[in-house]
């Protein structure tokens, strides 16, 4: 497993004891690898004595397991809370017959994700037919600017709002293809728009490719994506162009009956 990068790590922000403490909770879990005391110090930028305790709290509560070397490990009360929040998630059971059709359609990949800051956040996925298997898994995060996902939703933002999210993007080299900077961002974000789809040719990992398109249910939430994902040496870039159709034929069936589920007047 890879170390905590800057993209990881999260300053403590000004939100209160209680904001505090899910800050380092969430910074624990999003961890490439368990971290020791010294380790979340390092990130969390807050004092020893007040992360000590609050450490000592989240592991009293059960969100937290202490390992025997120090680390900490997401508890099961944190678990069994994560498994009831995706089982009745109501974005993801409108969206689960999709996915099982577009999977049926292509025999890839499929990944259902939902928008939350510069990070996509993958709520459901349908593991492809074949031996390989994606890194991916269900609340794991990637970044919006390298993933087909993650551009595919950010395009649904209003201008302003994409703006200020570019912002706060810090551009890290994944693999040569890796878009630079906000500016190259920007100009694939237009053609997104415009065609209603958006790809990853190997921009996150050095042979993965993905087609995405954004779901247009309306509203502030959720803004989501859908995409079809598999290895460069099975999935050629005309393939990913041919799956355009139906990979937005099923982003557009997943909105339709999101806004019938919402019911009139949302």
């Amino acid at each position: 497993m890879e170390p905590v990068t800057d993209e990881t790590a999260q300053p403590a922000t000004d939100t209160g004891t209680f904001g505090k403490v899910l800050a380092v909770l969430d910074l624990v879990l999003s961890a490439d690898t368990p971290l020791r005391f010294k380790d979340v110090l390092q990130l969390a930028g807050q004092p020893r004595g007040t992360l000590h305790r609050q450490l000592t709290h989240l592991v009293s509560e059960g969100l937290l397991v202490v390992g025997a070397d120090g680390s900490y490990t997401p508890g099961l009360r944190l678990l069994r809370l994560a498994h009831r929040s995706w089982s009745q998630n109501s974005f993801r059971t409108v969206a689960a017959p999709h996915l099982l059709r577009l999977h049926a359609a292509t025999g890839e990949t499929v990944h259902l994700g939902v928008l939350s800051g510069s990070d996509i956040v993958y709520v459901d996925k349908v593991e492809g037919q074949q031996t390989v298997r994606m890194g991916s898994q269900v609340g794991k995060t990637s970044p919006v600017y390298c993933t087909g996902i993650g551009k595919a939703a950010i395009a649904l933002l209003p201008e302003a709002e994409l703006e200020r999210l570019l912002s706060t993007i810090r551009f890290v080299r994944h693999t040569p293809a890796t878009l630079a900077d906000a500016a190259a961002l920007r100009a694939e974000i237009a053609t997104v728009r415009q065609s209603g789809i958006a790809f990853d040719r190997e921009e996150h990992e050095e042979g993965i490719r993905c087609v995405a398109a954004p779901i247009r249910a309306g509203g502030k939430e959720p803004v989501a994506a859908i995409s079809v994902t598999g290895p460069a040496y099975r999935i050629s870039v005309d393939q990913l162009d041919r799956w355009s159709e139906v990979v937005s034929g099923c982003a557009a069936d997943i909105a339709r009956d999101w806004r019938l589920c919402l019911g009139p007047g949302r």
